[in-house]
Order: C-alpha cells, then sequence, then structure tokens
C-alpha cells in the first residue's frame, strides 16, 4: 500500500471543509490552501477528482468555492481514498489470477495471506471513519500500543 501526498490532502482539506465551513457557505481552495499549506494547483487537481466522485460541489461565482455534496459525517476516508484512485493494496499481486509475481509463475508468494489480510483491516478501519469523525477527534484506535510494546485490542479495554 502506497498512500500518496494526494490521499493525505484529499482527507487533510476534507477535514479541514467540515472544521472551517459554516453552514452551507463555500470554502475556498486559496483558503485550504493558506491553512494547510498545500499547493492550490494541486489542491485542484485533488478537487476535481472529489467533485467527479459526488464528494463535493463547487458553487461559481465571487463567494464561491466548495461546499460538501452530502452530510461529512457519510464520507468515509475510505471513499475519499478510492475517490482520487489511490490503491490500497500492500500485496504485489498482480490482480490476474493468483500470482504475487510479474512472472508467469501462478503461485501466491508465501506471505500472500498476511498481506491480504492487513490490507483488508486497512481498509475496514479507513470505512469506519467519517470525515467528521476526523474534524471531531471522535475515533479510538481499534489496537494501540502500551509501554510494554504489545498490542492491546482497543475494544477490550475499560478506558
Amino acid at each position: 500500500m502506497k498512500l500518496t501526498s494526494k490521499g493525505r490532502f484529499a482527507v487533510t482539506s476534507l477535514v479541514d471543509m467540515a472544521i472551517n465551513s459554516s453552514g452551507n457557505k463555500p470554502v475556498s481552495l486559496s483558503e485550504i490552501s493558506e491553512r494547510q499549506n498545500i499547493s492550490s494547483a494541486f489542491l485542484e487537481q485533488i478537487f476535481s477528482s472529489l467533485k467527479k466522485n459526488g464528494i463535493v460541489r463547487s458553487i461559481r461565482g465571487p463567494s464561491g468555492g466548495y461546499i460538501f455534496a452530502k452530510d461529512p459525517s457519510f464520507i468515509m476516508i475510505y471513499d475519499v481514498i478510492n475517490a482520487i484512485d489511490e490503491e490500497l493494496k500492500i500485496t504485489r499481486c498482480n490482480g490476474e489470477g493468483s500470482s504475487c509475481f510479474s512472472s508467469n509463475r501462478k503461485t501466491k508468494c508465501c506471505t500472500h495471506n498476511l498481506w491480504s489480510n492487513l490490507t483488508n483491516h486497512i481498509s475496514f478501519f479507513l470505512n469506519s471513519i467519517s470525515i467528521q469523525d476526523v474534524s471531531n477527534n471522535r475515533y479510538d484506535p481499534i489496537f494501540k500500543v502500551n509501554k510494554g510494546n504489545d498490542y492491546v485490542n482497543h475494544s477490550s479495554t475499560n478506558n
């Protein structure tokens, strides 16, 4: 899995919108650019994909900008990553047959299932958190590391 700057900036800019939008007032890309130190040209590319995929809508005019196409509590991080064509896949599979290698071999690598399951966990995690959750800092990690470097299932601990 390789989450690029484009994916991180897409999520960051939408969280910025959720935090800084009041009512249905559009947020301009220049405002997001200034607050988040992201190039306006790069934001234009990102928002073009987000608009095409129904995440945001554009409003024209002197006080124009972008608004959410739907409530941010229904826009999942996974949907944002998909909207900008990021790939959440850790395996080296080419997507054809069951081969993990680019050669003509037709077998999976010995760690294929490990990486495939990790991809599924990441996808599940990102599909369980909305833009609104992030803007309100209202989510907990599924697992957390305690001081002994052991992983603890967060859902089974009492906070």
